[in-house]
């Protein structure tokens, strides 16, 4: 029983980022629906299977998990979805296991951050082709602003890295103790 239980729980936290990824791909909006969902689901699970040190072990990670995002959304380098989407994935994995995850995804979404700025500075018009990557700081004091003259920014799909990363936590561990 407690091994389908837990297969439940890694199921519906992966269909819980590939929704996530997929909507935040196409809208750049990762929705409540979905992320309240996660923590609700998480909260409701853990306390079914423990009582209220389930309760305890998913409310400290749902914390945990807003905690971390919460510097980089309140200074504007990412939406209030992805904060919460990180909640959800804390509620499912606990404080240790969101920490693991949340690991990764800085190492995907540092990955992925860069290939932006090497696209950005490599494949769009700047003023100075050999000064392209510090151009857009200079500019307008952010790293991901194209230089193409239209004023577009590149966006970086975070929940698509938060998906990546929790999954790679699942598989590949990070010794934290």
């Amino acid at each position: 029983m407690i091994d389908s239980m837990n297969l439940f729980r890694y199921f519906f936290l992966t269909l819980v980022l590939l929704l996530a990824a997929l909507t935040d791909i196409r809208s750049h909006k990762i929705p409540n629906w979905l992320t309240c969902s996660a923590v609700l689901v998480s909260l409701i699970y853990h306390t079914g299977m423990s009582g209220t040190e389930g309760l305890l072990f998913s409310l400290g990670g749902v914390v945990m998990g807003m905690a971390i995002l919460m510097v980089p959304y309140l200074m504007g380098g990412m939406g209030a979805g992805d904060v919460k989407l990180m909640a959800g994935v804390g509620g499912f994995l606990g404080m240790v296991g969101v920490w693991s995850a949340f690991l990764w995804t800085a190492i995907i979404g540092g990955l992925y951050a860069l290939a932006i700025v090497i696209y950005y500075s490599r494949f769009k018009k700047t003023p100075r082709p050999y000064a392209s990557l510090v151009y857009p700081y200079i500019v307008d004091k952010k790293f991901f602003v194209t230089s193409d003259g239209k004023g577009k920014k590149p966006r970086l799909y975070y929940g698509m890295a938060i998906a990546i990363g929790t999954f790679l936590s699942f598989f590949l561990k990070i010794p934290l103790s």
